[in-house]
């Protein structure tokens, strides 16, 4: 190791670690709930979309499998729980597994409890059974049902609310929503509170439900406007509105629509002081985080040019590491061409002439866009290729696009690289740019 991280590096008590990684994803024989599951698919680029007239991505949690992690929940809690709730306690308990923690025991007492949402699909039903009910007739025991359901689910601080009541934790918590995002901001907070010591652990956590009967009835919607679309459409728009009903391919040539999933990502995050005491197993790194936006009037529009993306990038090296550092960059390309554009513009601008020898795959393929989940996602699947020594391939990309400036991975097939820092990507609608620095346990 060389430069500027090799002068200042070192061991230090605040660096932030982590510990435990934990799932509730869809999976190709079953969900997706330890490390090792999550290798077994993102190593193969295996794709776990179903087709049922739209390609999705379904967890497909059964309540033997939720019951079987969460034994002591009390029914009246549990029997409201939405899919959000189910995926976001399943993960943590997974997390936690992994990261030799249990909530039972008071270890995460002190623990800031972090969520990222971005959807609010799971919400609706009990927002609209509330609504509808009528006050002067229903039986006093269904209003008080309807009242605990409401609580539990009809704002963005679902998850954050029942997993703050699973861990029994005293410490910060709250949940984030800027879409896909979110958890990545989460996992920046919660980097700053470990290194300001506010708190020596926190457990941050993505979750979210796409309702496959939502994007369905939107497929319908865009067929019907395409006629519409197509008398107004000029030569700098594209021929056909979005589409879901194919195979998302990021990076690839043929990539001509997204599809989306569901479930659930937590990480586990503590000082290494903290982690030291315990003698965890350590994952890796979180060395910084940073959050940048276009700048532009128009809400759903982002900046082809990557412009942001750049300087988020820049934020996070500062003056302590620099970019010939960074071997591979964990994409958030979810099979929209407008990312892959300010990726690729993002990369030759960083890496100038030696862009072509970047590694910077995406396994959103293997699991559906899935929204806030993204952030911690790919914090968990980069740690994990650094400690495998290979880079997993880009997940259904087979004819890599012209425009690309660096090497998306394509294939079934790992790559070796044998590296100690990492990028991690991920957007949200409105040209909001996240990235998050990953190093590995002792650089």
């Amino acid at each position: 190791m060389s430069g500027p991280a090799a002068r200042s590096g070192g061991r230090r008590a605040r660096d932030v670690v982590v510990t435990g990684i934990g799932f509730c994803l869809p999976g190709d024989r079953g969900p997706v709930f330890t490390a090792d599951d999550l290798w077994n698919v993102a190593a193969r680029g295996a794709s776990c979309l179903m087709k049922d007239d739209v390609y999705y991505g379904s967890v497909d949690l059964s309540d033997a499998m939720f019951d079987e992690r969460l034994p002591d929940v009390p029914p009246f809690f549990s029997r409201h729980y939405t899919a959000a709730h189910r995926f976001g306690l399943v993960s943590l308990a997974e997390a936690c597994a992994d990261a030799e923690l249990s909530p039972r025991s008071g270890d995460l007492a002190d623990a800031a409890i972090l969520v990222g949402r971005g959807g609010v699909d799971a919400n609706i039903d009990s927002y609209l059974a509330v609504l509808r009910a009528d006050p002067e007739s229903i039986p006093a025991a269904d209003a008080m049902e309807l009242f605990v359901a409401a609580e539990q689910a009809v704002s963005p601080s679902d998850v954050a609310l029942v997993q703050g009541a699973l861990t029994r934790s005293r410490g910060p918590n709250f949940t984030v929503s800027c879409g896909c995002a979110s958890s990545a901001v989460q996992i920046g907070n919660a980097r700053r509170m470990i290194a300001d010591g506010e708190i020596d652990i926190a457990v941050v956590t993505g979750v979210d439900v796409f309702s496959i009967k939502l994007i369905r009835n939107i497929q319908r919607l865009l067929r019907g406007a395409q006629n519409t679309y197509d008398a107004i459409r000029s030569d700098d728009m594209p021929a056909l509105l979005p589409s879901f009903d194919s195979l998302m391919r990021p990076y690839d040539r043929r990539a001509d629509c997204i599809n989306h999933g569901e479930g659930s990502v937590t990480v586990v995050m503590e000082s290494r002081e903290h982690a030291s005491r315990r003698d965890a197993r350590l994952y890796g790194q979180v060395l910084a985080q940073a959050t940048t936006r276009d700048g532009l009037a128009n809400p759903l529009a982002c900046d082809d040019s990557g412009s942001e993306l750049v300087a988020a990038v820049r934020r996070c090296l500062g003056d302590r590491w620099d970019i010939g550092q960074v071997p591979y960059i964990h994409g958030g390309s979810d099979g929209n061409v407008m990312v892959t554009a300010f990726e690729a513009n993002a990369v030759r601008e960083l890496y100038g002439s030696a862009a072509h020898d970047l590694l910077m795959s995406s396994q959103e393929g293997c699991f559906g866009h899935n929204g806030a989940p993204a952030g911690c996602l790919g914090v968990a699947l980069t740690l994990l290729m650094m400690r495998h020594g290979e880079v997993c391939p880009t997940a259904n990309c087979e004819q890599p696009a012209d425009n690309l400036t660096f090497d998306p991975v394509p294939g079934v097939r790992t790559r070796s690289l044998d590296f100690d820092y990492a990028l991690s990507f991920n957007y949200q609608v409105g040209g909001v740019k996240s990235a998050i620095l990953l190093g590995s346990p002792d650089v």
